[in-house]
């Protein structure tokens, strides 16, 4: 396999756009400083994301300073409002400020110990029915299937992410470029851009037999500049690759192109073997 690292993005703060980085310190819990902050919904409770909660997404943030070692010890990012107003994550008047952002009453919060279960545990749903639920969620029509949740660690069933984390699955997500440009091909008329799909990695590589190579990763362990990965599931998409952020319009026919084209998923998530530190022309290779 030839392939490099094309990108390199972090999330400071979850389901918000994120800032691309030259180089990256990779460590067993995830790349430092990603998904450092989350929001919490003060309406139905629990942490959320742009799955329940869209304009985050029109939301974007940074960090001023390098987050050090200490996961639970990052510095507070900056925040830049839909209207473009700029505000530290713990100002006064930042949970107010964002709540009328994004039409809802929310706080924000950075990440608490493993320990703190209440602060992970899942909150109300939106719908009583659960598969009515988990079709909004994934942005699901009625004669589309459902992904298979068996793939998902349990954990995940009760809390909105795995304790101590703010991440969805796994620590990492990686995306490859022949995976983009494949999309592109089967859905002309979409904007398939790297920022609906939020990976910490873009990954440079052709698109071998189908045209997403990644998916073909899946049990296997990755050499990525100085880090090893090992590589676990497919990415199932959600409801978030569809909606209108930036300069990008609202488009539920990409959805439908993954469910038909791409069996639900773009992307694959990993868990991080040995750390290291990561830049962008890296080398991506097999390990195994």
């Amino acid at each position: 396999m030839k392939a490099s690292i094309a990108e390199i993005w972090r999330y400071p703060v979850k389901s918000m756009a994120g800032e691309r980085l030259e180089r990256a310190s990779i460590e067993i819990e995830g790349m430092r400083g990603d998904r450092g902050w989350a929001v919490r919904d003060e309406v139905r409770g629990g942490i959320r994301g742009a799955k329940k909660i869209a304009d985050l997404m029109r939301c974007a943030a940074r960090y001023r300073e390098e987050p050090g070692g200490d996961p639970l010890l990052l510095p507070v990012p900056e925040i830049r409002l839909p209207d473009g107003e700029r505000l530290r994550a713990d100002a006064p008047d930042a949970n107010a400020s964002l709540s009328a952002a994004v039409g809802t009453s929310v706080t924000l919060w950075p990440r608490m110990p493993a320990t703190d279960l209440d602060h992970y545990r899942r909150g109300a749903p939106d719908q009583a029915d659960f598969e009515t639920e988990l079709r909004a969620i994934f942005g699901r029509e009625k004669n589309e299937p459902l992904p298979d949740l068996s793939v998902f660690p349990p954990v995940v069933f009760e809390f909105e992410s795995p304790p101590g984390t703010y991440f969805d699955v796994a620590p990492i997500l990686l995306l490859t470029t022949a995976t983009l440009r494949k999309l592109q091909e089967l859905a002309p008329a979409s904007r398939v851009d790297l920022r609906r799909f939020r990976p910490n990695l873009l990954i440079d590589c052709d698109g071998g037999d189908d045209g997403f190579p990644e998916l073909g990763w899946r049990g296997r362990r990755l050499r990525v500049g100085g880090a090893t990965l090992a590589v676990t599931i497919a990415c199932p998409r959600c409801v978030m690759i569809t909606h209108p952020f930036d300069d990008l319009p609202k488009d539920t026919g990409l959805m439908r192109t993954v469910v038909r084209e791409a069996n639900q998923c773009v992307g694959v998530y990993a868990n991080v073997e040995t750390a290291g530190i990561v830049g962008s022309g890296d080398v991506v290779a097999f390990a195994d």
